[in-house]
C-alpha cells in the first residue's frame, strides 16, 4: 500500500472556501527540500520503471543538465541525506524536479517521474503562464505569473502544498502511460471512500547557486489511503468545507465531479 513515511501532510493547507491559488511561503535558512526514497518502496518501483525506460529526463536542444544535476546531489548531501552520493536524483529523492529560468520564465529541463496526470513533454520548454494555462480558476494566477517567477528565482526558497482526491494508488499517474482509473461502483459511502486515496504534494523551490535568476523546482508526491489520512472530525470538518465550496470548473479540473457526493456524505459521518 503506498505510504508516506516522514512528512504528514498539514490539513492547515486545506482552505475554506476553496480556491486556486499559489500559497506560497518563505522557507528559513536550513530548510529541507528533499525526502531520501527508500530503495524498493512502492514509489522507488514506479520511478524506476519509468527511469529504466529512459523517459524520465527531458531537456530544450543544446541544454547541459550536468550542473543542475550535481546541484541537486549537492544538496541532498548538504541536507545529510546518504542517497545523494547514490544517484541518479530519480532514485536518490522522492522528489521530481524541473528547472525554472527567471530569465525568460521557461522550463528548459524537467526530470518528473510520477506527475499527476500531466505530462512533462507538454511543458518542456513553455512559459510559466503557458504551463498553468489548463489550471481551471486561473486568472489571478496568470496576472499574477511574472511577479511569481521573478520571486521564486529570487534567490529565496520557498514551499507550497496541493492536494486531491484519487482512486488511484499509483504514484505514476502520467496520462500516456496510465488511463485515469474510474470512480469506486458504490453506494454506501464508507466502502467508496474506502478505494479512495489522498493525494498531496509538496512542491518547493531553491536557487541553482550559480549567481543566475535559475530556481530547482522540486516535487514530493505523498500518497496514503484516505481513510487513513482524515482520522479526526476535525480533518474530515476541513476537507467536507473545501470540497463542498469547489466550483464547478474546479471539480472537472481535479476529476471530483461525480466523486464529491459520496465523499460529501462520507466526511458528514466523520465530523
Amino acid at each position: 500500500m503506498p505510504s508516506t513515511p516522514s512528512l504528514p501532510f498539514d490539513f492547515g493547507q486545506i482552505a475554506v472556501p476553496f480556491r486556486m491559488q499559489p500559497g506560497l511561503r518563505r522557507l528559513g535558512a536550513g530548510a529541507r527540500h528533499l525526502t531520501a526514497l527508500d530503495a524498493g518502496s512502492p514509489m522507488w518501483r514506479e520511478k524506476k520503471r519509468v527511469f529504466d525506460a529512459g523517459a524520465s529526463r527531458l531537456a530544450v536542444p543544446g541544454f547541459d543538465e550536468g550542473p543542475i544535476v550535481d546541484a541537486i546531489l549537492a544538496r541532498g548531501r548538504t541536507e545529510g541525506l546518504a542517497t545523494a552520493d547514490e544517484g541518479p536524483p530519480e532514485l536518490a529523492f522522492e522528489q521530481d524536479f524541473a528547472l525554472l529560468d527567471g530569465t525568460n520564465t521557461t522550463l528548459p529541463w524537467l526530470c518528473v517521474c510520477v506527475p499527476s496526470h500531466w505530462a512533462p513533454e507538454d511543458k518542456l520548454g513553455q512559459a510559466f503562464a503557458a504551463v498553468h494555462a489548463p489550471v481551471a480558476d486561473n486568472p489571478a494566477l496568470l496576472a499574477a505569473a511574472g511577479q511569481l517567477v521573478q520571486l521564486v528565482t529570487g534567490g529565496g526558497e520557498w514551499e507550497r502544498f496541493v492536494w486531491t482526491i484519487s482512486p488511484s494508488g499509483r504514484f505514476d499517474q502520467h496520462p500516456g502511460r496510465h488511463a485515469r482509473p474510474e470512480w469506486p461502483a458504490e453506494n454506501d459511502p464508507s466502502r467508496f471512500a474506502a478505494q479512495c486515496f489522498f493525494r498531496a504534494e509538496r512542491q518547493t523551490f531553491f536557487p541553482l547557486g550559480d549567481g543566475s535568476r535559475r530556481a530547482v523546482f522540486t516535487i514530493r508526491v505523498m500518497l496514503q489511503p484516505l481513510a487513513a489520512v482524515v482520522d479526526t472530525p476535525a480533518k474530515a470538518l476541513q476537507l467536507h468545507g473545501a470540497l463542498a465550496s469547489m466550483s464547478d470548473a474546479v471539480l472537472a479540473y481535479k476529476n471530483l465531479a461525480t466523486a464529491r457526493a459520496p465523499l460529501l456524505r462520507w466526511l458528514a459521518e466523520r465530523h
